[in-house]
């Protein structure tokens, strides 16, 4: 498992993409459908909301990557 920071410049980044951006899924949309199918998890419960918007302290966890969310 790789575990990964990603520092957020704004308020938030939703979770689709923040999955593209990171190269987790080759496209927003690859990234939408990993959301769907049930295989993102957020603060470690599976997410179902693919524009959730992550903010600092959120962990996700997706395909073997654990991403933490952190601030300025």
């Amino acid at each position: 498992m790789s575990k990964h920071r990603y520092r957020l410049e704004g308020e938030y980044i939703e979770l689709h993409n923040l999955l593209k951006l990171l190269a987790i899924a080759p496209s927003g949309g690859i990234a939408k459908m990993m959301v769907a199918d049930g295989l993102v998890k957020v603060d470690g419960e599976v997410e179902s909301r693919k524009t959730r918007k992550l903010r600092v302290g959120n962990v996700v966890e997706v395909a073997g990557e654990v991403i933490e969310v952190v601030g300025e």
